[in-house]
């Protein structure tokens, strides 16, 4: 590997596309990656990449019909089909002969595989990646955001076997990276693995669009109106996807608490892998308590742009029109819905999740802290918050400077230029 030019980086995963975590993380490390010269390629299931740059190999995507057919058989029970076996082991050969093909095509010579290799949504995916790093010895590093063992819905499965040779491998050529301490123990304790600690980071240091405040643009000045919100409206938003460990119930009762009717509660994606049933038992919740909840995943993209001339806002336009942030999860691998709230200045109510209590919570941020239930006092601390502008900036601004400090840029350049320098010998960032 030449350390005057870039290097060839090849990013592997299920998908690389839309405002899921795992997309927008690495994103950011291509980003970095291109700002060092090192150009990237995509392998993926589902992919929104330039197609010069990337191979696109529909059975890498979880939700592709074979892979879900055999999601439906391994999980939820101990014992699997021969059947199920032959089909696992089919598409493994197929997909590895697929990543031999990606690193041919584009000469490259660092893997970066983004959490394929620690939640087992596609099996066959992660033994093909498994099998060509054991075969090759090719440098890899391995970014974990979930690990099985996080999940409730892996914890019984009839591939005990795979899990442990997969998610994750442990092989001489791969690096661990970690997005939080937890799981830097975790993997550890039970792999015999060591990692290099790589939180979520957004671009605190520059002045772009969003960082400024989160004031509104001549895009998105219209947003509340499209979506039907009055401009002297209080917007809390919500911003995840619609699944139960975000613990929505929470942000649906605290509006409810607040008795202001003009409070209206938007939530900006959808329910992503995991069914709807969540997301109709909250809309009949909130009627219930007579809370208006707009569901607007079909109006807030992954970018700006037009849908036979219906507007499609991104994620920062509607932070831009936000008045407050609700993250009651009750879990997350690391929570960057919080990160992006001391990024665009906004006042949070966060759930004390496990990552916020060890990784995030001791670094001094200002916000509204709930454990695992609402109290008059933490409603209290929210009305104070929306009623008093003066008590609110000196609130975001102390949170703005902290994430400057923890969750830069130059935080990630710091991780990755240890990484990359590990197995190139120079220091290529």
């Amino acid at each position: 590997m030449s350390s005057t030019t870039g290097h060839r980086i090849g990013f592997v995963g299920t998908r690389f596309s839309g405002n899921d975590g795992v997309s927008l993380e690495a994103s950011k490390w291509a980003k970095m990656l291109w700002d060092y010269r090192h150009v990237s390629h995509w392998f993926a299931g589902k992919l929104n990449t330039d197609p010069d740059v990337s191979m696109l190999v529909p059975h890498a995507y979880f939700g592709h019909p074979d892979i879900q057919w055999i999601n439906h058989r391994i999980f939820g029970r101990t014992t699997r089909d021969k059947e199920v076996t032959r089909r696992i082991y089919a598409l493994s050969e197929y997909l590895n002969r697929e990543l031999y093909d990606f690193v041919e095509r584009f000469d490259i010579e660092v893997l970066i595989v983004q959490n394929a290799l620690c939640i087992p949504m596609n099996v066959p995916l992660g033994l093909a990646i498994t099998t060509f790093i054991a075969e090759t010895g090719f440098p890899a590093i391995a970014h974990h955001h979930d690990f099985y063992w996080e999940r409730d819905r892996f914890a019984v499965n009839a591939v005990g076997d795979f899990l442990l040779m997969s998610f994750p491998p442990v092989l001489p050529s791969i690096q661990h990276a970690t997005i939080s301490s937890v799981a830097q123990r975790d993997l550890s304790h039970r792999c015999g693995a060591s990692s290099i600690l790589v939180p979520n980071v957004l671009d605190f240091e520059s002045a772009s669009r969003g960082a400024d405040k989160g004031d509104a643009d001549e895009f998105n000045v219209d947003f509340r109106k499209e979506i039907g919100i009055e401009e002297d409206d209080i917007l809390v938003l919500q911003p995840t996807r619609v699944v139960p460990r975000k613990g929505i119930e929470h942000s649906i009762n605290l509006v409810a608490a607040l008795k202001n009717p003009k409070c209206k509660l938007v939530i900006t994606h959808e329910s992503g892998d995991e069914g709807d049933e969540y997301e109709t038992a909250l809309a009949e919740m909130a009627e219930s308590q007579g809370v208006d909840l707009r569901f607007m995943s079909h109006r807030v993209g992954e970018i700006r742009s037009h849908d036979n001339g219906v507007k499609i806002y991104d994620l920062a336009d509607a932070y831009a029109h936000a008045d407050f942030i609700t993250y009651p999860s009750v879990y997350e691998g690391f929570g960057n819905a919080l990160i992006e709230a001391f990024y665009f200045r906004k006042p949070v109510l966060v759930n004390r999740y496990s990552i916020f209590v060890t990784d995030i919570e001791p670094k001094g941020f200002r916000v509204i802290t709930m454990n695992g239930y609402l109290t008059k006092d933490v409603v209290a601390h929210v009305q104070k918050v929306i009623s008093d502008p003066v008590y609110r900036e000196e609130m975001v601004d102390h949170n703005y400077e902290l994430g400057k400090a923890f969750f830069s840029y130059s935080v990630l350049r710091r991780m990755l230029r240890t990484l990359i320098t590990n197995f190139t010998g120079a220091d290529d960032l």
